[in-house]
């Protein structure tokens, strides 16, 4: 087995590199950091698989974008996240981060949000 250790603007420019995805700068830059904090956590060596990268997360302009392209419609993004008409925008993206965070992962960064696919 042959190993090699890849920087993170490496992993980015990977990312970057496939035609099939569709990731910003930011958002490549975010998720190779994301991958490295991942593996120095738990000491492992991570696997690149950039295929896998497309196939797991998705990228988003912000946490409303996300709730948009994911709940439809504002009544059933309402229902799912406790989102009551009294909130303000920063209770409703709490409550969005929550609901991200108890299925999956959420990267937040600079000009946008990367979402685990769930």
């Amino acid at each position: 087995m042959i190993v090699q250790t890849l920087s993170t603007y490496e992993i980015s420019d990977l990312l970057l590199a496939d035609e099939n995805a569709n990731w910003s700068r930011s958002g490549s830059l975010a998720l190779a950091e994301w991958f490295e904090e991942l593996s120095d956590e738990f000491n492992t060596p991570q696997e690149f698989d950039r295929v896998a990268m497309r196939c797991d997360f998705s990228e988003y302009e912000n946490l409303f974008s996300f709730a948009q392209e994911y709940f439809g419609d504002v009544d059933h993004m309402r229902s799912e996240t406790g989102i009551d008409a009294n909130d303000d925008d920063e209770s409703e993206a709490e409550k969005i981060r929550d609901f991200i965070r108890d299925r999956g992962y959420l990267i937040e960064f600079t000009g946008g949000i990367i979402v685990s696919n769930f």
